[in-house]
C-alpha cells in the first residue's frame, strides 16, 4: 500500500458527515426532493442506502428452490446526491464539527445547533411493594 491510499480512506473514516439513521433529501436523480433515513453506509465507495428510494427492478429466472420473476431492489445514492436534514430546524444543511469536552460533535451549518444530542435517559424509580 502506498501512502497516499493510506491518506485518502483516513480521510475518508474521518470525514463521514453523515451516519445511519440521519433523514436525509434527495438532490439528484429519479427521486429529487424525497425524504428518508440511511439504512446504510458503504464507507469505500462513498455510498448511502435509503430504503424506498432509488429503486430499480430486477428479473430473477427462476432456479430450482428460487421464484423467478421481477423484483424490485433498492440501489445505494452517492454521497454527495444526498442533504443532511437538520432534526431542530428541518432544512436541508451542510455539515460543520466543533469540538466541546473533548468529544467531537456534529453541528448544523444554518441554526448552529448541534445534531447528536445525546439523549439522557431518564432514570425510572420503580418501588416493589
Amino acid at each position: 500500500m502506498n501512502l497516499k491510499f493510506i491518506i485518502q480512506n483516513s480521510k475518508l473514516l474521518f470525514m463521514l458527515k453523515l451516519k445511519i439513521g440521519d433523514t436525509v433529501k434527495i438532490l439528484q436523480g429519479k427521486d429529487e426532493g424525497r425524504e428518508g433515513k440511511i439504512e446504510k453506509i458503504f464507507l469505500k465507495k462513498k455510498l448511502v442506502l435509503v430504503p424506498g428510494i432509488n429503486i430499480y427492478k430486477k428479473h430473477v429466472k427462476g432456479v430450482s428452490g428460487k421464484r423467478g420473476g421481477i423484483y424490485e431492489v433498492p440501489r445505494p445514492l452517492l454521497i454527495s446526491k444526498v442533504a443532511l436534514i437538520c432534526p431542530k430546524c428541518k432544512k436541508t444543511t451542510r455539515v460543520g464539527f466543533r469540538v466541546l469536552a473533548k468529544e467531537k460533535v456534529r453541528v448544523c451549518r444554518k441554526c448552529g445547533r448541534e445534531i447528536d444530542a445525546k439523549v439522557q435517559k431518564a432514570h425510572k424509580s420503580t418501588k416493589k411493594a
